[in-house]
């Protein structure tokens, strides 16, 4: 050996890299309402918002809801005509089937006057019990419905 010295070199480990740590959070917050008004907190915000917003809103609601309420009365006052002008030609065509069954059994047809007089008669009774089925099944679902309505 020609007396070349060797170092030997001891490898010191790296510590790991230090991981910094962040936490990272996000909150979301939902909120919901149903009707023309949000609630009054949301309200007031409308105020720091627009000018009068609250005002505004205020107004819009009541005006949509005296709208609304007068289509309802033309439909329930518009509904209760219909039914009294219909009540009304109904005796009508029920009086004259009838007058004309009269009239019939008076000229001798007497087959053909009872036939006019029943089918006159008939037809009002059955669209009495028509009408009362219908309303007796409407009930029935409406109850129904509400049953429904309070399990949820």
């Amino acid at each position: 050996m020609s007396g070349k010295r060797f170092k030997q070199r001891k490898m010191i480990p790296t510590p790991p890299p230090q991981i910094e740590r962040r936490e990272v959070r996000a909150e979301m917050q939902v909120a919901s309402f149903s009707g023309p008004l949000p609630p009054p907190a949301v309200l007031a915000q409308y105020n720091d918002a627009i000018p009068n917003g609250a005002d505004r809103i205020m107004a819009m609601a009541e005006r949509q809801s005296a709208h609304r309420e007068r289509l309802e009365a033309r439909v329930v006052d518009g509904n209760v005509a219909n039914q009294t002008r219909g009540s009304y030609f109904a005796f009508v065509v029920m009086l004259v089937a009838i007058l004309s069954g009269f009239f019939l059994i008076h000229e001798g047809k007497g087959a053909e006057g009872l036939t006019s007089i029943i089918a006159a008669v008939g037809g009002v009774i059955g669209v009495f019990f028509y009408s009362k089925l219908e309303q007796k099944r409407e009930r029935e679902e409406k109850a129904t419905a509400l049953v429904e309505r309070r399990r949820q």
